[in-house]
């Protein structure tokens, strides 16, 4: 008997729909067709332990399996569900009227129970694309697929439960959620929050101005000066996420399997902070089988390096092209996948060796070569990507000591999405751009045109500091965003002079300090 189930095999963000046959003859062999790897292989075993500890046998047949399309890889444990339910229904055990409706993913345990697979809610997506009436999944994954409408979605914890559902000899309700209260419930709350910072009010006008355009910014300052206390608050100033957003990352962090249990939708933008010794494949994706990256996890969020001057330089440069593209492509010899890397870039470091130069209150030990040596490990390209550049010095005492909070990050907020409001209307007709950092050249002039003051202040600005033309597009950018934040049509000369101010670590000024 030939019995046909329907799942999906999740490639990148690609979901391609499964349709796993199954025929029964005289004989005792199992033959597999249909390009599956070892995981996929190994579920016959699985699969035969499950079905025994819920009382049948499996069948002594000669079983033949098929997952067509059969020349796409299929990678994975989640096709231990549907290949079960084929096989029990080829056998006389499960009735198949019911198959046809509903895509089936899940990975077995020996004991028929069922356990989280990956990538559930694109899965979902492709389901009700397919005009599948339903969806089952395993219980672990059932609030992340329930987020799309249209779709019945069942939890099941175990092997048992799927073969009562389509014998129709129990009774199970699909999971309800609703998405749109969940998703602003949880929008707005944030542990960290800036009224902890005393003093550093011009790092964090500057933060406020990076989050108000997605710009990305670097900070240089001795240890405990409080770079990486800012950079961990930067995300309760940012906008919230749109329904859209949220989807997009919820599908990245699902495919990767960094949803947490019982999540629905991502409902704060993501901070990832991977460490130093991070490798090339782990930071843009790829791998034998194939995973978004760190620069993609952070997608619609921030991406924090801390200590960057101590991550291998040729990792850092593979930075170079995503943060211009925004989207990494990844070409091995048997795939090549996309992902989206929309992310703004924060980064934190030491301005030598020891860490102190610059610092009032300790004295730094390095040679200028020292601090030459160390602060090259930063290529000019790189630093050229990074829109705002400042450099910080420790909070004093009486700042410290300072009962009064600072501003609340919330205040601060209210600015940063004003700012945004005005961004989205500007560039509504613009496909693909909706903040400054995502401008292009001719997008600048259209812009961000300085007058004929502001030309001469850029003009000397661009031979003292020796900025590339790049640079120069940058402090355009920021000085658009100021504007902005001001609630200014035109970008005036005092917005440009905030813009440069934030330039003040550009190479050519590090060489004549002697940095």
């Amino acid at each position: 008997m030939l019995v046909k189930t329907y799942c999906a095999a999740v490639n990148g963000l690609e979901v391609t729909t499964v349709t796993i046959e199954v025929s029964l003859s005289k004989g005792v062999m199992y033959h597999f067709t249909g390009l599956g790897d070892t995981a996929v292989r190994e579920g016959r075993d699985r699969i035969a332990a499950a079905m025994q500890y819920v009382g049948f046998k499996f069948p002594r047949a000669d079983i033949t399996v098929n997952m067509a399309p059969a020349d796409l890889r299929k990678e994975g444990s989640s096709f231990d569900l549907p290949l079960a339910i084929a096989i029990l229904a080829a056998n006389g055990n499960v009735e198949y009227e019911m198959l046809d409706k509903y895509m089936i993913v899940g990975e077995l345990g020996l004991d028929g129970n069922l356990q989280p697979v990956r990538g559930a809610l694109p899965i979902a997506i492709r389901a009700r694309a397919e005009k599948f009436k339903g969806l089952i999944v395993p219980r672990q994954n059932v609030r992340e697929a329930a987020v799309v409408n249209n779709l019945d979605v069942y939890g099941m914890d175990n092997l048992m439960d799927v073969i009562k559902f389509f014998n129709k000899t129990a009774t199970y309700e699909p999971m309800v959620i609703d998405t749109r209260r969940e998703f602003y419930e949880h929008q707005y709350q944030f542990d960290l929050d800036f009224a902890d910072v005393r003093g550093q009010e011009n790092v964090k006008r500057a933060l406020e101005v990076a989050a108000a355009g997605s710009h990305n910014v670097i900070m240089v300052g001795p240890p405990g000066s409080g770079k990486s206390m800012m950079a961990k608050r930067l995300p309760s100033i940012l906008p919230p996420l749109s329904l859209a957003e949220s989807l997009e990352t919820t599908q990245i962090h699902s495919v990767a399997g960094k949803l947490g249990k019982g999540t629905s939708l991502i409902a704060q933008r993501p901070f990832r902070a991977p460490h130093h010794t991070i490798s090339e494949v782990a930071l843009v994706g790829g791998g034998t089988n194939p995973q978004p990256g760190e620069i993609s996890l952070a997608h619609n969020g921030v991406l924090f390096a801390d200590e960057l001057a101590e991550f291998n330089k040729t990792t850092l440069e593979v930075l170079r092209q995503p943060l211009e593209d925004r989207k990494i492509t990844i070409s091995r010899a048997k795939y090549t996948i996309e992902y989206p890397c929309s992310f703004m870039f924060v980064a934190s470091m030491n301005p030598c060796p020891c860490g102190y130069y610059g610092d009032p209150t300790h004295t730094c030990v390095c040679t200028p070569g020292q601090r030459m040596k160390y602060m090259n490990r930063i290529s000019g390209p790189m630093l050229d990507r990074i829109d705002i550049q400042i450099e910080i010095t420790p909070v004093p005492f009486k700042d410290i000591s300072k009962v009064q909070p600072g501003e609340p990050s919330s205040v601060i907020r209210e600015r940063v999405i004003r700012a945004r409001d005005i961004q989205e209307q500007r560039f509504k007709d613009v496909k693909g751009v909706y903040c400054n950092a995502q401008i292009t050249e001719r997008m600048i002039h259209q812009y961000a045109e300085p007058d004929e003051a502001g030309v001469q202040m850029l003009r000397m600005a661009m031979e003292r500091l020796s900025l590339s033309a790049r640079a120069y597009n940058r402090i355009l950018k920021v000085a658009r965003t100021i504007a902005d934040l001001d609630g200014s049509e035109k970008v005036q000369s005092n917005h440009l002079a905030e813009a440069i101010s934030y330039r003040n670590l550009d190479r050519g000024d590090w060489a004549e300090r002697g940095i």
